[in-house]
């Protein structure tokens, strides 16, 4: 199958054109610049695309011939990241129903109950659109992703790193269920199979836990001891900036998931198990996820003789 993927040289793009090589597809790189997937370990063996979320011109010559493409684009670095998502979808939408692509896959997240931070509502936003789109689409509602180079996972890690102590909000006491990116972009390749489905699907792996739990495996796995200290009182947003500061991460990056944090994020339904994952199929352990991630040494999580837990030098820094 010829397969597009935006997002290509972001985290999760970069994890999956491996598995998609080893599944025999025709792979297209989505790219804003020539030459860009050049450092990548699978760089000779994908076709770059140019491809530019605000330029309806390159979008629809981006898909033009492919018969599927997998949608990683989230804009969370500016501040009009809600429309600009938004308007995004709806040109890659019409682009594919114009061009013959036969199936779209989307990676989103969680979608939990109650008011929604910009970072999730923009996710649920452009995921109806593509759902009421004409191109049936598969919608992966991810849970936090453990992975190195995963931001979620290295904001735990530096935290865990670099303070004695784990400073947790109030508010910040939510379950939630986190997957491997072994597990996501197996599914991401298993949506390619099949008749093309339109709905989306809950994934997240076999534990769930809570913030406070899931920072206390974390320390135990790099063996380190971190006293958790309750703030009873810490605004959302001063909480992101100080985590950003604490990590070096983009602060609008980081504040955007924090502020995801003050929701329970657990699966609500276990479909894609029994659609997708296919017989014999187990979902990565937590510990041995983090232990997998922390890990150094050996090929890059972006080889196709690697370990996709593990980090690579393309990572951003």
């Amino acid at each position: 199958m010829r397969v597009l993927v935006t997002g290509a040289t972001g985290y999760v793009g970069s994890r999956l054109i491996p598995e998609l090589l080893d599944q025999g597809h025709e792979v297209f790189a989505a790219v804003r610049k020539e030459g860009a997937v050049a450092d990548y370990p699978w760089g000779e063996d994908v076709t770059e695309r140019l491809f530019d979320i605000e330029d309806p011109a390159l979008i629809r010559s981006g898909v033009d011939g492919m018969e599927a493409v997998v949608y990683l684009v989230h804009s969370l670095a500016g501040g009009d990241f809600v429309e600009k998502d938004r308007d995004a979808a709806v040109l890659v939408a019409a682009a594919s129903e114009d061009t013959g692509v036969q199936r779209l896959v989307y990676l989103s997240g969680l979608v939990p109950d109650g008011e929604l931070s910009d970072h999730l509502a923009s996710r649920l936003q452009v995921e109806k659109v593509f759902l009421d789109a004409a191109v049936p689409a598969t919608v992966l509602r991810a849970a936090m992703v453990i992975g190195a180079g995963s931001t979620s996972f290295e904001i735990l890690r530096r935290l865990t790193a670099r303070v004695p102590f784990t400073p947790l909000p109030a508010w910040m006491r939510r379950r939630m269920q986190p997957v491997a990116i072994e597990d996501v972009v197996h599914l991401i390749g298993r949506a390619l199979e099949g008749e093309p489905r339109n709905r989306h699907y809950d994934v997240g792996g076999d534990t769930v836990l809570s913030y406070p739990e899931l920072l206390e495996t974390m320390a135990d796995v790099m063996e380190l001891r971190r006293p958790l200290l309750v703030l009873p009182w810490a605004p959302r947003r001063p909480v992101g900036w100080a985590v950003a500061r604490l990590t070096g991460m983009p602060r609008t990056t980081v504040t955007s998931l924090v502020e995801s944090l003050s929701h329970d994020m657990v699966c609500t339904e276990d479909d894609v198990r029994r659609d997708l994952a296919g017989p014999g199929h187990g979902f990565v352990p937590l510990v041995e996820a983090f232990e997998r991630s922390l890990r150094q040494g050996g090929p890059e999580g972006t080889s196709r003789s690697g370990d996709v837990q593990a980090e690579a030098v393309t990572d951003p820094a």
